[in-house]
């Protein structure tokens, strides 16, 4: 199936330091990132806090520059699009953000909110807006009686439904869920994962979901991308990376889950995640891998096939990392 989504060694910096005699330099987050999502997936993205999952994100939907050998949505060449095109296209990329606090005008009504977005692409005029805003409450789980009330009158959790529907409210193929639930109540995650599983299948939708959070990823995604400080560790089917994972890093992830069940054998990691600014040499992961040898730092290792449809970027095939 031909992607929606098809991303070639995406990269991206930012500059560091004052001008001076040496100019500025520059920290890297992303390192030679690919991924591709197909109409009606869900691609997983999952990694600590500073891995660059964010920002894939955003530079996938524009919001930021980057570099990339090759971006394409729905046919369209992202890295060479006219600002005017970009415009129209943008009806099919949408994003649910983080905090549903900060991301709703506290000076909006929920109408207002909602036909904000009709308005700025010319959906559901006249007659047909009070039809269609009322549905996208319905779809999201709300009263379409609460368009006229603020966003201060809603829980948090209901906000980010209304997140969801400003979302859905031009129809779109693609949305980027950006740790759409880590501000919520575990109880309210629960249900806002289930609503946006269900719009994925009524919809059609694909879903770049981004979460710190493994358990959550693997609930929801097809497939799983593991990042760590802007590279690519391990990539596959959203069962067999959560059950059976085949990089050390992911591992990790998984024995920090919480579980009655766990085995005292757990995978620690020591340490914080290195700096951007200055990343380990070979493997960024190796200076809190409990498996690095010498020849981690020797170079950076390949993306590369790890059975069943599966990619890993370690060297070693001699270690175990199941629980």
């Amino acid at each position: 199936m031909t992607a929606l989504l098809d991303v070639k060694s995406l990269n991206k910096h930012y500059p560091v330091g004052r001008k001076g005699l040496f100019g500025k330099g520059r920290m890297q987050v992303l390192r030679d990132v690919s991924l591709t999502v197909a109409p009606g997936e869900v691609l997983g993205l999952v990694g600590e806090s500073g891995s660059g999952k964010s920002t894939i994100g955003k530079a996938v939907l524009r919001l930021i520059d980057s570099d990339s050998a090759g971006m394409t949505f729905d046919g369209h060449d992202l890295t060479r699009i006219s600002s005017a095109d970009l415009r129209r296209l943008r009806k099919d990329m949408q994003i649910i953000f983080q905090d549903p606090y900060a991301s709703l005008d506290p000076r909006k009504t929920i109408r207002a909110t909602l036909a904000e977005a009709l308005d700025t692409h010319r959906l559901h005029m006249g007659d047909a807006r009070q039809a269609r805003l009322e549905a996208l409450m319905r779809m999201v789980g709300l009263n379409p009686d609460f368009l006229d009330r603020y966003p201060h009158e809603f829980s948090g959790g209901q906000r980010q439904r209304i997140g969801i529907a400003r979302a859905l409210a031009v129809e779109p193929k693609f949305i980027v869920c950006d740790e759409a639930v880590s501000a919520l109540d575990v109880s309210i995650q629960a249900q806002v994962l289930n609503l946006l599983a269900d719009l994925r299948q009524s919809q059609g939708i694909s879903l770049l979901f981004i979460s710190h959070d493994l358990s959550v990823v693997r609930y929801i995604s097809d497939r799983i991308m593991v990042l760590y400080l802007g590279r690519v560790m391990e990539v596959g089917p959203a069962d067999a990376v959560h059950f059976a994972p085949q990089h050390p890093y992911t591992a990790a992830l998984v024995s920090a889950e919480p579980s009655l069940a766990r085995s005292s054998s757990r995978i620690r990691l020591e340490g914080e995640i290195p700096s951007p600014l200055t990343p380990p040499s070979g493997c960024v992961f190796r200076t809190r891998c409990p498996f690095a040898i010498p020849a981690c730092g020797a170079g950076v290792p390949e993306l590369r096939p790890a059975g069943d449809g599966r990619l890993k970027a370690c060297i070693r095939d001699d270690i175990s990392t199941g629980e």
